[in-house]
């Protein structure tokens, strides 16, 4: 089968198409013949720093949708031929893919396997940052950074849908402020004065829930835009900055609390947390009050094009390589 490695760190040319043995799968898992792989940010930060890479060679790729091949022992509910999406830590870019059963998502009725390619790490996230972690209420104000991207894109629809009284984001160019502003976004800020925007736009209030994919300053500016009691609730750290340490001075004289979200860290330490994390997530896709567009598609062994759109900062929604016509 086909497949995209790398073995060294670098530029996007260091992915490269090989020929790899079908992997078989063991007790608890099954292998998808992949039809669609979503492209992550997480994939560009492995080929640049090595990020959550275990060894070299290393094959990128955290989310797939596509039919079941193979079923291991102990598999209940999955049949070979069943359309589904999967989350997997690594090793999506591939024909086939091997794929732990807990985190293998049959597809919902009338999702198409494109679509359901868009949903294994974007949708349940975005879902958990307001409802799980950060606790939103109806009439309260959100404040989303990286707000055009996949999880920004879903995350103002599902603020919307929850009675949010306000949702801003945060972009880097006005032409991915003008995709925010269609997918659910009151108003949407540009650049690094974003929390001057912040009190201008809520009377000097602040807002009660910010989510924060970047880290660094950014993050810090995030804590500054919080109201009385407000939740920061942090899932990335896209800046490559140090590691974050927050305490009394920041949280105690207002009430502020910080949380922290990861999906494949959930999917480690809770997996049937994850499981109906999931599927009440993937029921705002399949009932409508979600959409998450596919704003370019690559062939499997274009993956380099797609990692240079996404580092280019100027890429919106979602990206996806395409494996195989289905």
């Amino acid at each position: 089968m086909r497949a995209v490695e790398f073995q060294e760190y670098g530029a996007p040319e260091v992915l490269e198409i090989v020929t790899a043995g079908i992997p078989e799968p063991g007790p608890g898992q099954v292998t998808v013949e992949a039809a669609y792989v979503g492209v992550n940010f997480a994939d560009l930060k492995a080929r640049a720093e090595g990020y959550r890479v275990r060894s070299l060679p290393f094959r990128p790729g955290l989310e797939v949708s596509g039919r079941i091949r193979a079923v291991g022992d102990g598999v209940p509910g999955l049949r070979p031929g069943q359309e589904v999406a999967a989350l997997v830590d690594g090793g999506a870019y591939a024909e086939v893919v091997l794929a732990d059963a807990v985190t293998v998502f049959p597809l919902p009725e009338g999702l198409d396997l494109r679509t359901a390619a868009t949903l294994p790490t974007v949708v349940p996230t975005a879902y958990a940052l307001l409802h799980e972690v950060g606790r939103l209420r109806a009439g309260e104000s959100v404040l989303v950074q990286g707000a055009a991207g996949g999880v920004g894109t879903v995350a103002g629809q599902l603020a919307r849908a929850a009675g949010a009284g306000a949702v801003y984001g945060v972009v880097s160019s006005a032409a991915k402020a003008e995709h925010a502003l269609a997918h659910g976004y009151d108003e949407v800020f540009t650049g690094d004065r974003f929390a001057a925007d912040v009190r201008r736009a809520t009377g000097g209030k602040g807002v009660d829930l910010v989510l924060d994919p970047v880290g660094g300053d950014t993050l810090r500016r995030g804590l500054d835009t919080l109201a009385v009691f407000g939740r920061l609730v942090s899932f990335g750290n896209a800046s490559g900055a140090e590691p974050w340490q927050v305490g009394q001075p920041e949280l105690y004289a207002q009430g502020r609390s910080v949380g922290g979200f990861s999906v494949l860290g959930l999917a480690r330490s809770a997996p049937d947390a994850l499981r109906a994390l999931a599927e009440r997530a993937f029921r705002t896709v399949s009932d409508g009050t979600v959409s998450l567009p596919v704003t370019a598609e690559f062939p499997l062994a274009d993956a380099a094009e797609a990692h240079r759109l996404m580092g280019g900062r100027t890429s919106t929604g979602k990206l996806l390589l395409r494996v195989a016509d289905r």
